[in-house]
């Protein structure tokens, strides 16, 4: 079976912004996801370098918006 690492990648977005936390004017988030997913959304500009000494990457601007985005679509609920 193939895989979407597109979509792939939007649940792990979706996923960092339900695990984010506002630290010193910064949405940071623990980095306990798929590599190769964290090296594509660093790859986006998504976040940073997952690959440093820190325990949790930090999301751009554009990835906090995105990611609330896709935590509602994918996880939120309907009526």
């Amino acid at each position: 079976m193939a895989l979407d690492e597109n979509r792939i990648d939007d649940a792990v977005l979706a996923l960092l912004y339900l695990t984010s936390v506002e630290d010193r004017g910064s949405c940071r988030a623990w980095k306990s996801h798929p590599w190769d997913a964290l090296d594509r959304l660093h790859e986006k500009g998504l976040i940073s370098n997952p690959r440093s000494k820190a325990k949790s990457v930090a999301l751009s601007e554009e990835a906090v918006r995105r990611s609330e985005e896709l935590a509602t679509e994918l996880f939120g609920q309907r009526a």
